[in-house]
């Protein structure tokens, strides 16, 4: 994991969380279970099979991916951005996973939203 993803999860672990309790509320090894599936388990679609949600190029999906993210391989959505052109990619070099909570990137991704 990068210096900025730990220094985010140091700061996160001493805030609580609201609705933190319901995270587990099946159970830890049932949630556990559930994120694995997600993450590692045979999808029931193709995400290459999803179509345009923007026929009429009246908008565009946008993913920001930390290069250095190691719980989804950056090779992943970019393989996917270059097969589906609506999807806008944005490839954060110093970045890891949890990139949304760098303030400045934060800001740069809200402009990017909101101004086009």
């Amino acid at each position: 994991m990068i210096v900025q993803d730990l220094d985010v999860l140091k700061k996160l672990s001493t805030t609580p969380s609201v609705g933190q309790e319901k995270i587990r509320q099946q159970g830890v090894y049932e949630s556990l279970y559930r994120d694995i599936l997600a993450g590692y388990a045979k999808w029931e679609f193709d995400p290459l099979d999803i179509t345009n949600p923007f026929p009429e190029n009246e908008g565009s999906v946008h993913i920001w991916q930390g290069y250095e993210d190691r719980i989804i391989p950056f090779r992943v959505n970019r393989y996917i951005s270059e097969k589906l052109p609506w999807i806008r990619y944005h490839e954060v070099p110093d970045a890891g996973h949890l990139l949304i909570y760098n303030s400045d990137l934060c800001e740069a991704i809200l402009r990017e939203l909101l101004c086009r």
